[in-house]
Formats: C-alpha cells, sequence, structure tokens
C-alpha cells in the first residue's frame, strides 16, 4: 500500500469512539491504524510511522500525555503531528497537553468535522501534497491535484512512480532519503521492490527534470540515498 494517503493512527481506548473517528477518517480517504492502549500504540509507531496522530489523554496503562512526551523528545518521530483528545476543558489541562508537545488539542465532545478539519490543517503543514497542495521548488511546480508537473512553466511528463518520488522530494527540500524509506514511501511496505529499481526510477525522474535544461535538482548521498537540492 504506496502512502498516497497519509496515514493517521487513532489511539483511544473506547471502542465505540474508536470505530467513529476510524470510519471518518477512512471515508476521508486517510489510511487508518489504531491502538486501545499506550503500549500498542508505541509498538504501532514504530512499525507504520503514521503521518499524524490522533491521541486520547486518558488511556489505561501509559497515559496520553506520556505517549506524546515520549514520541516528541525522540528525533525519528518527534515530527509527527499529535492531537490530543481530551474530556476535561480546563486550562491547566490544555496547558499541560500543549507544553508535551501536542500539537493541537480538541475537547470532546467534539465535532467530527472540526477535528477533520484539524487533522488535514496538521497534514498541510507535514505533508502538504497529501492534501492537494501546489508545491515548488525553485522552477519546478508539482500541482497535487492535477498532478501536473511544470518546470520553469514548461509541463513535464513523469510516470505515476516519478510523480510520489518528486512529491516526496518537494515536501522536504534537502532531506536526505534512504532507498528504504522511498521505498516505503512511494512503494508501499507490501510490496517486494528491489532497492535497485529506487535507482531506476530516480534516473527516469532526472531525465524527465532536465528534459527542457536546467541542473539536476536530485542529489546522490554516497552511503546514504538521495536528497533534492
Amino acid at each position: 500500500m504506496a502512502h498516497d494517503h497519509p496515514t493517521v493512527l487513532v489511539v483511544e481506548d473506547e471502542p465505540a469512539q474508536r470505530e467513529v473517528l476510524s470510519y471518518n477518517l477512512q471515508s476521508e480517504g486517510f489510511e487508518v491504524v489504531s491502538a486501545a492502549d499506550g503500549d500498542e500504540a508505541l509498538l504501532l509507531v514504530q512499525e507504520v510511522m503514521p503521518d499524524i496522530i490522533v491521541l486520547d489523554w486518558m488511556l489505561p496503562g501509559i497515559s496520553g500525555i506520556e505517549i506524546c512526551r515520549r514520541l516528541k523528545t525522540k528525533p525519528q518521530t518527534s515530527g509527527i503531528p499529535v492531537i490530543m483528545l481530551s474530556a476535561r476543558s480546563e486550562e491547566v489541562d490544555r496547558v499541560r497537553g500543549l507544553e508535551t508537545g501536542a500539537d493541537d488539542y480538541v475537547v470532546k465532545p467534539y465535532s467530527v468535522l472540526e477535528l477533520m478539519a484539524r487533522v488535514r490543517n496538521q497534514l498541510r503543514r507535514v505533508r502538504p501534497a497529501s492534501v492537494g497542495q501546489r508545491l515548488t521548488y525553485e522552477d519546478i511546480v508539482l500541482d497535487a491535484e492535477t498532478h501536473r508537473v511544470t518546470r520553469s512553466d514548461s509541463a513535464l511528463k513523469l510516470g505515476p512512480t516519478e510523480f510520489r518520488l518528486l512529491s516526496t522530494f518537494m515536501e522536504k527540500p534537502g532531506r536526505v532519503w534512504s532507498r528504504e524509506q522511498l521505498l516505503d514511501r512511494v512503494w508501499g511496505r507490501d510490496i517486494y521492490v528491489d532497492s535497485r529499481t529506487v535507482d531506476v526510477h530516480i534516473g527516469r525522474l532526472r531525465k524527465a527534470l532536465c528534459l527542457h535544461g536546467g541542473d539536476d535538482p536530485l542529489r546522490t548521498v554516497r552511503g546514504a540515498g538521495y536528497a533534492l537540492g
């Protein structure tokens, strides 16, 4: 399953709430994984590396706040947006929630529509292409909704895989992606693809980007992977 659709991890111990959230997120086009407690949640974060986490404050075992604190202190998970759900509306708690690094805070009972809007809002920050944004990098413009790419106003022809590769690079210019990370994000973890396949598609992407001239914006980082710029 390629990560065209952003993955949301829902951590909620009440089955009914978990169902409602999962159902609504799926109908909005998100991939959803869910956990009923903190231990399961922490395992899933490592396994799935979700794009965003909706996290209930009150959980059996490890509290939502503690999970949030742990995720935000680890470099590999600190960038994942966390939206805390809480039945307590006192300001003190809200401040505590945000102090542990939560990116947003929704008080129960919440409207599902409001929560969806907040999820999209956080994703726009971390994965703009997944919510149909236009991305630009120097003279390259990628329109996620129409699936069109131009460079210096000339249209480029990209296959679906090259398009996904480019949108991954353009969401985080300068970031070095290993072949494994690219395989995961672009092809999806369930498909067996040789890591040399990544090199082949990078070659095609380079060719397409330089079709009308211009420097090759992709950088090969020896022993590490690839980066844009």
